[in-house]
């Protein structure tokens, strides 16, 4: 059932928090901004417009966080990178089988306009994985990247996807708790549990900012 399960964002993130598995002592939790992109993976009108079929409720609450990571990657002139998920019926694959449609170019496959994409790169991509046959990977590496902070929807499908993929090829991922959204809290805590685990620093995204203010 879909719900907005980050009413009081605060105290759900709070929440979550304390039930995953925390970042270790030994394994030092540092956010400098000279090697680490922002990922703001498939914030569509699709997902993000209430007339949509497939919208999530939460990402009502997760735009002022994202938004607060961007200003602050933009403060220091970082790199920020949305993805926006298009599919044809020649690459959309297993995902025309398992869903009942696919997001087409069109209006609604557009990155919602809460969002300011200007002067960010956009990638298209197919699948959930945002790294699965497009050239992310490349753009990061050019660019000297070494973390990547991944926010966005939906939290258990694209976004857990592309953490563990972003995780095997070498970056070291940081998963703001407030900042990805997905259709219920059980579906968003099994993420942040297995994240926390073995792929991905979990973190509110206000102790990103504190972390980076610090670093100055």
């Amino acid at each position: 059932m879909k719900e907005n399960y980050f009413k009081n964002i605060e105290s759900k993130s709070n929440e979550f928090l304390s039930n995953i598995f925390l970042t270790p002592g030994y394994r030092r939790v540092n956010l400098d901004l000279r090697d680490t992109a922002l990922l703001v993976i498939d914030m569509q009108n699709y997902f993000t417009d209430e007339t949509s079929h497939a919208f999530i409720p939460a990402t009502k609450s997760i735009i002022k966080p994202i938004n607060n990571l961007i200003s602050l990657f933009r403060k220091n002139d970082k790199n920020v990178i949305f993805t926006r998920h298009i599919n044809t019926e020649d690459n959309a694959n297993m995902l025309s089988k398992w869903w009942s449609d696919i997001i087409t170019e069109g209006e609604m496959s557009e990155i919602s306009d809460i969002l300011d994409t200007k002067d960010s790169k956009i990638i298209a991509k197919s699948q959930y994985d945002a790294f699965y046959q497009t050239k992310l990977e490349d753009y990061l590496i050019s660019r000297g990247i070494k973390k990547i902070v991944i926010t966005g929807v939906a939290t258990h499908l694209c976004c857990e996807t592309t953490a563990r993929s972003a995780f095997v090829r070498g970056f070291e991922v940081f998963f703001p708790v407030d900042c990805t959204a997905t259709y219920d809290e059980d579906f968003h805590l099994a993420t942040l549990r297995n994240l926390s685990h073995g792929f991905a620093h979990i973190i509110k995204s206000s102790d990103l900012i504190r972390q980076d203010i610090a670093n100055e």
